[in-house]
C-alpha cells in the first residue's frame, strides 16, 4: 500500500492512494492536485550516504569508500512532493541526487545483516540536492553542501516494505524538464541496505522513522532556476520539484 501525509483544507491527514486519487483518514476521497504534500513521515534522525555508488564516486574523481560514509541531515532540509527548492544566486553548481529512502520501523540495536529487512517500515524517494561550490571534501561534506533549508524533497509515498520484493534491484531515474539525465539501479550500491542497517545499529540505536538516504548513481548535472526535476524509483514513486531563485524571497 502507498501511504502519504498531506495537508487538505488546513488540516493534516494520513492518506492512501486510491485509484489515482487519495483516501484521507476520515474517509473522504480527494484529487491529488487538491492537496499539499508533506513528507511521508516526520523524519527523526536522517543518515545520508556519500559515494555509495562506484560510478558516482568516479564521476566526482573520488575513490570508492571502503566503509560507509555517513553524514546527518537536519529536519529543516526536508520538503514534500511538488514543492520548490531555492537555488542561491551566488552558487555555480547545484545538482540533484535521486536516492532510495529507507524508513526504519522499530527500535534496532546490533542488527545482523540477515535480519535487517525486519526493521524496515517502508521505502520512499528523496532528492538530496548538493551545492558543489562548498564541497571541500566529499568524505566529510560541509554543512552548506547538504543542509540548506528545503534542499531535500522527500516523498510522495511511503511504500510498505512487504510490497517491495527486492529493494536492491530497483531502477532510478531523473528527468530535468522532461529530459533523461540520470539512470541507475540500486543493485549498484557499494553498501547494500542490510549492510547499512547492521553498520549503523552496531554503534547506535535506530528508532522508528529514522531515515537512511542510500546514495545516488552517476549522472549529476547542474540545475537552473525554473527547472522541473523529476526523480523516480520503480515501484516506489515519482517525486517532482521545481527550482526557484532568490528573487522569490523578500528576506534574502
Amino acid at each position: 500500500m502507498k501511504k502519504a501525509r498531506i495537508s487538505y483544507n488546513g488540516s493534516i491527514h494520513e492518506a492512501n492512494e486510491w485509484e489515482g486519487r487519495l483516501q484521507l483518514d476520515d474517509g473522504r476521497i480527494v484529487e491529488q492536485s487538491e492537496v499539499v504534500w508533506l513528507t511521508p513521515v516526520e523524519p527523526r534522525t536522517v543518515f545520508a550516504l556519500g559515494l555509495n555508488y562506484a560510478d558516482h564516486a568516479a564521476e566526482l574523481a573520488f575513490d570508492a569508500p571502503t566503509e560507509p560514509l555517513v553524514f546527518l541531515k537536519g529536519p529543516n532540509t526536508f520538503i514534500g512532493h511538488d514543492a520548490q527548492t531555492r537555488r542561491p544566486s551566488d552558487v555555480e553548481y547545484m545538482h540533484y541526487e535521486c536516492e532510495l529512502a529507507v524508513i526504519i520501523g522499530k527500535t534496532a540495536r546490533h542488527v545482523k545483516k540477515e535480519d535487517a529487512y525486519q526493521y524496515i517500515k517502508g521505502y520512499s524517494v528523496a532528492n538530496d540536492y548538493a551545492i558543489r561550490d562548498y564541497l571541500e571534501n566529499y568524505y566529510r561534506p560541509n554543512l552548506r553542501v547538504k543542509n540548506r533549508d528545503g534542499c531535500t524533497p522527500f516523498g510522495p509515498w511511503l511504500v510498505e516494505a512487504s510490497e517491495i520484493e527486492n529493494p536492491m534491484n530497483l531502477k532510478l531515474t531523473t528527468h530535468v524538464n522532461d529530459q533523461l539525465v540520470q539512470e541507475g539501479t540500486t543493485a549498484d550500491m557499494i553498501f547494500d541496505i542490510p549492510t547499512l542497517i547492521a553498520y549503523l545499529s552496531g554503534f547506535m540505536t535506530l528508532s522508528e522513522n529514522d531515515v537512511i538516504l542510500t546514495g545516488t548513481p552517476k549522472g549529476s548535472v547542474d540545475t537552473a532556476v525554473g527547472d522541473v526535476v523529476v526523480n523516480e524509483i520503480a515501484g516506489i514513486g515519482r517525486l517532482v520539484n521545481t527550482i526557484i531563485g532568490d528573487e522569490a524571497f523578500t528576506n534574502r
